[in-house]
């Protein structure tokens, strides 16, 4: 099961990582602005860097916990702001927009999932731990129910 951890979190990383060069294009800034994003120069450019930086921290499984808060700092508002599918009037595209909202919204609980539970064990956050991380075992149907 480790090894489902390790893929886990570098798939999980992989949208972050692959999306965040776009945060520093000057399409992507003037669609944001257009979006009413405040400060979209300076502000899309910062949740680059936090995709970025928190996508590598997860993917490496190094001070994940972090990496994972970053994300969920991340994804607050580009949902709320970007995939705001209440204000489309456009049946098509109010869909879309709320696929994408949901989308970010299960990414969201994915980033609070690891900053609760952080990188697992093929990580470096347990190469460097002074405490042994151990595999955690599936929990058995009475424990999920009690």
């Amino acid at each position: 099961m480790k090894y489902a951890v390790l893929l886990g979190r570098i798939f999980y990383s992989l949208i972050f990582l692959m999306a965040s060069p776009g945060h520093f294009s000057k399409g992507t800034i003037a669609f944001a602005a257009s979006q009413g994003v405040p400060f979209a120069s300076i502000a899309v450019p910062l949740s680059g860097v936090m995709a970025l930086l928190g996508g590598l921290s997860i993917a490496l499984g190094y001070k994940a916990k972090w990496g994972g808060l970053l994300l969920a700092l991340f994804l607050v508002p580009v949902t709320v702001m970007l995939h705001n599918f209440w204000t489309v009037t456009d049946p098509m595209m109010a869909q879309m927009q709320q696929i994408m909202f949901m989308k970010n919204i299960a990414m969201l609980g994915g980033a609070l999932l690891i900053t609760y539970f952080g990188a697992g064990p093929l990580s470096l956050d347990a190469r460097v731990s002074t405490s042994p991380v151990e595999e955690r075992p599936i929990a058995s149907r009475e424990q999920v129910i009690a």
